[in-house]
Protein backbone atom coordinates (compact mmCIF):
# COMPACT_ATOMS: atom_id res chain seq x y z
CA UNK A 1 0.00 0.00 0.00
CA UNK A 2 1.59 3.63 -1.16
CA UNK A 3 0.44 6.31 1.27
CA UNK A 4 1.08 9.89 0.25
CA UNK A 5 1.80 11.31 3.57
CA UNK A 6 4.91 9.98 5.59
CA UNK A 7 6.63 11.38 8.74
CA UNK A 8 9.89 11.97 10.32
CA UNK A 9 10.42 12.19 14.35
CA UNK A 10 13.26 14.40 15.08
CA UNK A 11 14.87 15.00 18.88
CA UNK A 12 15.28 19.06 19.70
CA UNK A 13 19.04 18.79 18.57
CA UNK A 14 18.63 17.54 15.08
CA UNK A 15 15.76 19.95 14.30
CA UNK A 16 17.55 22.82 15.09
CA UNK A 17 19.91 21.61 13.06
CA UNK A 18 17.59 20.88 10.03
CA UNK A 19 16.25 24.17 10.45
CA UNK A 20 19.73 25.76 10.39
CA UNK A 21 21.32 23.90 7.49
CA UNK A 22 18.06 23.08 5.64
CA UNK A 23 19.22 19.59 5.20
CA UNK A 24 19.19 16.67 7.47
CA UNK A 25 21.80 13.44 6.94
CA UNK A 26 19.91 11.28 9.48
CA UNK A 27 20.14 10.02 12.91
CA UNK A 28 23.32 7.76 14.20
CA UNK A 29 20.69 4.73 12.95
CA UNK A 30 19.95 6.26 9.75
CA UNK A 31 23.52 6.62 8.58
CA UNK A 32 24.14 3.40 10.13
CA UNK A 33 21.00 1.76 7.93
CA UNK A 34 21.80 4.19 4.59
CA UNK A 35 18.70 5.60 4.91
CA UNK A 36 16.42 7.73 6.39
CA UNK A 37 13.80 5.82 8.71
CA UNK A 38 10.14 7.58 7.87
CA UNK A 39 6.54 6.45 9.34
CA UNK A 40 3.12 6.75 7.76
CA UNK A 41 0.95 8.60 9.82
CA UNK A 42 -0.62 4.97 11.34
CA UNK A 43 3.07 3.83 12.39
CA UNK A 44 3.92 7.10 13.86
CA UNK A 45 2.49 6.49 17.66
CA UNK A 46 4.02 3.04 17.12
CA UNK A 47 7.87 4.38 16.39
CA UNK A 48 7.48 6.71 19.35
CA UNK A 49 6.74 4.10 21.77
CA UNK A 50 9.30 1.70 20.13
CA UNK A 51 12.57 4.09 19.67
CA UNK A 52 11.82 7.55 21.42
CA UNK A 53 9.53 6.67 24.63
CA UNK A 54 12.50 7.81 27.14
CA UNK A 55 12.85 10.99 24.99
CA UNK A 56 11.87 14.61 25.52
CA UNK A 57 11.40 17.32 22.85
CA UNK A 58 10.64 15.39 19.65
CA UNK A 59 9.09 17.43 16.88
CA UNK A 60 7.26 15.84 13.84
CA UNK A 61 8.25 17.08 10.29
CA UNK A 62 5.17 15.90 7.48
CA UNK A 63 6.39 14.68 3.78
CA UNK A 64 4.74 14.45 0.89
CA UNK A 65 5.56 11.15 -0.62
CA UNK A 66 5.61 12.64 -4.03
CA UNK A 67 8.01 14.85 -3.14
CA UNK A 68 10.33 12.80 -1.99
CA UNK A 69 9.69 11.04 -4.69
CA UNK A 70 12.03 7.78 -6.22
CA UNK A 71 14.54 8.02 -3.52
CA UNK A 72 11.37 7.44 -1.19
CA UNK A 73 11.28 3.15 -1.00
CA UNK A 74 8.63 1.02 1.14
CA UNK A 75 10.30 -1.81 2.46
CA UNK A 76 10.04 -4.34 5.33
CA UNK A 77 10.56 -3.19 8.69
CA UNK A 78 9.23 -3.91 12.35
CA UNK A 79 7.02 -6.93 12.27
CA UNK A 80 7.08 -7.06 8.66
CA UNK A 81 4.89 -3.96 8.00
CA UNK A 82 6.26 -1.48 4.97
CA UNK A 83 8.04 1.36 6.35
CA UNK A 84 8.82 4.17 4.17
CA UNK A 85 12.80 4.69 3.90
CA UNK A 86 14.34 8.04 2.25
CA UNK A 87 17.54 7.52 0.28
CA UNK A 88 18.79 10.67 0.32
CA UNK A 89 18.82 13.55 2.20
CA UNK A 90 16.09 15.49 3.38
CA UNK A 91 16.03 19.15 2.80
CA UNK A 92 13.87 21.95 4.29
CA UNK A 93 12.10 22.44 0.78
CA UNK A 94 10.57 18.73 1.37
CA UNK A 95 8.95 19.34 4.32
CA UNK A 96 5.36 20.66 4.50
CA UNK A 97 4.94 21.28 8.54
CA UNK A 98 6.79 20.69 11.91
CA UNK A 99 4.66 20.31 15.30
CA UNK A 100 6.35 19.24 18.48
CA UNK A 101 4.97 15.94 19.74
CA UNK A 102 2.86 16.31 23.01
CA UNK A 103 4.57 14.60 26.00
CA UNK A 104 1.05 12.12 26.23
CA UNK A 105 0.26 11.00 22.72
CA UNK A 106 -3.50 10.01 24.42
CA UNK A 107 -6.17 11.76 22.15
CA UNK A 108 -3.50 13.11 19.98
CA UNK A 109 -4.42 13.74 16.24
CA UNK A 110 -1.91 13.83 13.42
CA UNK A 111 -4.20 15.64 11.19
CA UNK A 112 -2.42 18.94 10.54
Amino acid sequence: MVRDTVFKIFLTAEIVHFIEHGEYSGSADDRRDGFIHLSAGDQVRGTINVHFADKAGLFLGRCRAATLGSALKWEPSRGGSLFPHLYRKLTILDVEVIIPVPANLDGWDLDF
